[in-house]
């Protein structure tokens, strides 16, 4: 059942404006309330969010299969899709049916994300297709850009999506490609460096400055709005 606006008013809570503003954000809403206007009455926000955690702890788990069988690159690349598909949807579905729960969905969907978050990596640490130091790197990079991110939600009202033109339809899409490639080229640079090294030590750098920039700005920005004159 949706969340009323006067049960909302009494608990206090109040909706944060949503920062979505990745390279594919516009076309992937249209495409997402299109899929969402098509669904099925008998199928809704729950099920598609079951659907996208079940799909993220599957792909961490071809990946951890893929060390003895690359084969499981394909699998995870398509469990990544499934991914997308009911973590992307859920939130969309509830909106076209006006049937949001603001607190529950916000909870639910992002602490999934975490737990997901931290099956993918460690799927993929122990794949053998990526240095265990750098999935690491990028799991608690990840993990703290998500907390910057809660915080902003709860002191600035405002809830960011992206970062720098990234979002998570991106970075899906970054290990789709990397897994399909890993099959043919699994080392690159003359057979020295694994290719999801070479690519995550960047990713490692950017999401690093990300975090820094977002703080160092959000500190700046609340230090002003709260200036003890």
């Amino acid at each position: 059942m949706a969340t009323s606006a006067q049960n909302l008013e009494v608990s206090g809570f109040r909706s944060a404006s949503r920062r979505q503003e990745s390279f594919l954000a516009s076309g992937e809403r249209r495409l997402l309330v299109s899929l969402a206007r098509r669904t099925p009455a008998w199928i809704n926000s729950d099920h598609l969010t079951i659907l996208g955690f079940a799909a993220h702890l599957l792909a961490g788990l071809s990946y951890a299969l893929a060390r003895v069988e690359k084969q499981w690159l394909f699998a995870a690349a398509f469990f990544l899709c499934l991914n997308w598909l009911g973590d992307s949807l859920d939130g969309t579905l509830a909106r076209t049916r006006e049937i949001e729960r603001p607190r529950y969905g916000f909870y639910v969907d992002h602490m999934l994300d975490s737990l997901g978050a931290v099956a993918l990596m460690g799927g993929l640490a122990l794949s053998g297709y990526v240095s265990p130091f750098i999935s690491l790197s990028l799991l608690v990079l990840f993990l703290l850009l998500s907390i910057q991110s809660y915080l902003a939600t709860y002191t600035l009202g405002e809830f960011r999506l992206s970062f720098w033109s990234f979002g998570p339809t991106e970075v899906r899409l970054a290990l789709i490609a990397g897994s399909f490639a890993a099959l043919r080229w699994p080392r690159v640079l003359a057979g020295h460096y694994r290719l999801f090294d070479v690519g995550g030590v960047p990713a490692v750098a950017t999401m690093g400055a990300m975090l820094v920039s977002f703080t160092v700005r959000n500190i700046s920005r609340l230090y002003k709005e709260e200036r003890i004159s």
